[in-house]
């Protein structure tokens, strides 16, 4: 059966993806930049959310220092590192990692030093996947780190246009690493990934929501939110019903 994993940024978004039966969250904060690490209180409250519905495994936190690609130095490297431990002894079930080196191949010593300090966690490598330079050979050095999943398009804009690329990674997978399709995903697009072969659907499953007045320095007047809707459309395409 395909899991479906939704991208949240709140309690709320948990709640949601918890009261839809949604497999997972991957928990984050600052979706429109690609996603980057979660307050150290939304993280505590999140993983309480699941704890109280009784469902293990369900949390996983996104570690990233900033946005703006994959290349990290020594001082962010010790930030994600000090990200993962706090996510762990919050209770988190899982982080989600990705580094990769000048030449656009998967930074092996960075991702084993993430995965080293996740310890028992669940890893996922998430889309830095996207832009390496070989994405066949990125999934056998995952599997060699034995990473849980990776997290991608196919390298392409949307997930259902990497087609080709997921078949193939899958493939190359053989068993030894999910393939989780994430980048774009709509919900009439779930029966082709699954047809591709891949072992899971990530989605924000967001909407618009319009807040209060702002003023100078406040940002947006908008902001996204978890649409439960589309978690719900989400999980029953993926569980064929």
């Amino acid at each position: 059966m395909l899991a479906v994993e939704i991208a949240v940024q709140d309690a709320q978004g948990v709640r949601i993806a918890l009261a839809e039966d949604a497999d997972r969250v991957e928990l984050c904060s600052a979706l429109g930049v690609g996603g980057l690490t979660a307050s150290a209180g939304t993280i505590e409250a999140v993983v309480d959310a699941a704890r109280s519905a009784g469902r293990p495994g369900y949390v996983h936190v996104l570690i990233r220092a900033r946005p703006g690609g994959f290349v990290y130095t020594a001082d962010e490297l010790d930030v994600m590192l000090r990200e993962i431990r706090f996510a762990r002894d919050a209770g988190a079930d899982g982080v989600v990692i990705g580094a990769l080196d000048d030449g656009g191949a998967v930074d092996i010593g960075v991702t084993r030093a993430l995965a080293d300090a996740a310890g028992p966690l669940d890893v996922t490598f998430h889309r830095a996947a996207d832009v390496a330079a070989d994405p066949l050979a990125t999934v056998d050095v995952l599997a060699d780190l034995g990473i849980r999943r990776v997290l991608t398009s196919g390298q392409a804009a949307r997930s259902i246009d990497g087609l080709p690329t997921l078949a193939a990674m899958v493939e190359r997978a053989a068993g030894r690493i999910q393939v989780m399709a994430g980048g774009g995903v709509a919900v009439p697009d779930i029966d082709a990934l699954a047809a591709s072969g891949v072992d899971a659907v990530h989605l924000s499953a967001r909407r618009v929501v319009t807040g209060s007045a702002s003023g100078p320095g406040g940002g947006d007047i908008t902001y996204d939110a978890t649409d439960a809707a589309v978690v719900r459309a989400a999980v029953a395409a993926a569980r064929g019903r």
